[in-house]
């Protein structure tokens, strides 16, 4: 908490769920800092997110950010600075905060930021080895502009193709015809944290991925996949008939694994569905939750929990 992070991708500003400023450079950048110890930034003006209530069962914080980006849209915070506060914060978990900064530059922004909590300095407790200073708005902040959400009122939501802006709620697309699937991919530096896995081992519990349907399942460390193998999770997804990959961000950028072909459609928990980004330029990327994910899997369409029977 506290300090300034750059890194050299743009998902750098993960670290804003920690009460840091952190965002991603460009190699020019990122050599003179590693060189120097300093970089230059522009002050970003700053919008204020206020979070109130809690989210409902299998809703998270992915839930979370992409109504916010279909609500804003991609360039809705172009670099600002999206502040998370309210009473509702306590009621989101690390993972879900995470999750929320991570794709916080899927709407223009030049960070995302929580303030810090009891969950924070839980979280922090036995990672920090150093002392660390906590930051708060000032009672006076200015802000750019205000927006009040309720996370007892957020829905299940899917990014469609090809922008993480174009979303839609389970209960809308419910309404459509059933758009049929070809993969599955669970993980990535958005949502591979443990409880994100967790969640979905036990909606993969007891059932089979869909025929034609490959599920990749990307714990986002090495030492979450120790966790899950060691509490069975990943037996439940290979009984499932999902294949477990070591960490890698893989097919979220068209690397390693799961690389679409033509004409392909694929739900991913990953963070951006721009043409071609997972493999053939015709083929689809859905953006959405682990839930609505495992889910999608098994049924062979996009679909929410309740249908999994």
């Amino acid at each position: 908490p506290g300090e300034c992070i750059i890194g050299a991708d743009s998902h750098t500003c993960t670290y804003g769920a920690l009460g840091a400023f952190s965002t991603g450079v460009g190699s020019t950048d990122m050599a003179a800092g590693m060189a120097t110890g300093k970089c230059w930034f522009k002050v970003p003006e700053a919008i204020r997110f206020n979070l109130s209530g809690s989210l409902q069962p299998n809703v998270s914080g992915k839930d979370v950010i992409l109504h916010i980006i279909g609500m804003i849209g991609v360039d809705g915070a172009l670099y600002r600075s999206m502040e998370f506060t309210g009473e509702g914060v306590k009621n989101l978990t690390m993972d879900d905060r995470l999750c929320i900064c991570n794709m916080a530059i899927e709407a223009g922004a030049k960070n995302g930021i929580f303030e810090v909590d009891d969950v924070t300095r839980a979280y922090v407790k036995d990672r920090v080895n150093r002392p660390y200073q906590e930051y708060h708005a000032d009672a006076d902040a200015e802000y750019v502009k205000t927006y009040d959400i309720d996370l007892s009122a957020i829905r299940p939501t899917v990014a469609f193709p090809h922008l993480p802006e174009n979303t839609h709620t389970i209960d809308e697309i419910n309404q459509m015809d059933k758009i049929k699937i070809d993969q599955v991919v669970i993980g990535s530096c958005t949502n591979g944290y443990y409880e994100n896995i967790k969640e979905a081992a036990e909606i993969f519990r007891g059932h089979k991925v869909a025929k034609g349907v490959r599920a990749i399942i990307l714990p986002a460390t090495q030492s979450i996949y120790l966790r899950c193998m060691k509490e069975g999770l990943l037996e439940v997804f290979i009984e499932a008939g999902c294949a477990v990959s070591t960490p890698t961000c893989g097919p979220c950028l068209g690397g390693h694994m799961g690389i679409l072909a033509p004409h392909e459609r694929a739900v991913a928990t990953t963070n951006r569905n721009f043409v071609g980004r997972m493999g053939d330029p015709t083929s689809e990327v859905y953006l959405a939750s682990p839930a609505v994910a495992a889910a999608s899997a098994i049924l062979g369409h996009i679909a929410s929990v309740k249908e999994v029977k």
